[in-house]
């Protein structure tokens, strides 16, 4: 592939809802891992990528090592604002999660997130938790530069959604509010629906009226409110640790995608 052919690539998937560009060692570590289609893997430093690769993921390094194109430092600077430290840039295929039933696990929805990064974030403690989805509601691009980054590419571990509308259910609906019941250890169904409110708002009427209970995480007098993804997180794992018979490793927390 020529120079140009890669640079109109690269900068075509970020406007293609079908695609995405993955910056980093990390988010191409875990699209290989969680079985993403990858159409293009660059590097002005391919040695130094493939000698961090064995040490931190050596499961994937003969892979990334055949797939990895050499490029100069140059063209590898025009296909990223801000090029990773690590010198790693990927073309993937957008996962298809085929059918719509969902893997076993909590639903995580988010009501108009406001900040990307803690997007990405709540992906990442959502994958490593073994959630079943991550939904987003009213908020910035699930899939947006910033929240991919954020989750370490671990988008392509489970459904991350974008929806207009909360959709019909036969699970429970847990919201999380300041006036909840405090939560305790071993209370949240398996595979609840739980609803996150915006890190300024908080979650709108409609959400908190759709919910079958709504609970609080305890917290020291004086301390207001949780960054989005901690909040996220201590929910997910006061679920998860009450459920000692689950078992999640890396690489085969979820079903895998299909890619088209």
């Amino acid at each position: 592939m020529t120079g140009t052919a890669r640079q109109a690539l690269v900068h075509g998937a970020r406007r293609d809802p079908a695609m995405v560009v993955l910056e980093g060692l990390h988010a191409v570590k875990h699209a290989l891992r969680f079985g993403a289609t990858l159409r293009l893997v660059v590097s002005d430093e391919p040695e130094t990528v493939l000698a961090l690769a064995a040490e931190l993921a050596p499961d994937i390094q003969a892979r990334l090592a055949a797939l990895l194109e050499p490029v100069t430092t140059a063209e590898f600077a025009t296909l990223a604002a801000e090029p990773p430290a690590t010198r790693l840039i990927a073309v993937a295929d957008r996962p298809v999660w085929p059918g719509k039933s969902l893997a076993t696990g909590p639903i995580v929805v988010l009501d108009r997130p406001r900040h990307p990064g803690n997007l990405g974030a709540v992906v990442r403690v959502a994958a490593a938790a073994g959630a079943a989805a991550v939904w987003t509601l009213g908020g910035v691009d699930p899939w947006s530069a910033a929240a991919l980054r954020g989750s370490a590419g671990l988008h392509m571990a489970l459904p991350v959604e974008a929806l207009d509308s909360l959709p019909a259910t036969a699970r429970p609906i847990i919201a999380l509010a300041d006036d909840g019941e405090p939560l305790e250890p071993g209370t949240l169904p398996g595979d609840a629906v739980l609803l996150f409110g915006s890190e300024r708002d908080g979650l709108a009427p409609q959400l908190r009226q759709a919910a079958t209970r709504t609970v609080s995480i305890p917290m020291r007098p004086g301390v207001s409110s949780l960054n989005l993804a901690t909040a996220v997180a201590v929910v997910l794992y006061l679920q998860r640790l009450a459920r000692p018979d689950a078992s999640v490793q890396a690489g085969t927390g979820q079903p895998g995608p299909r890619s088209t």
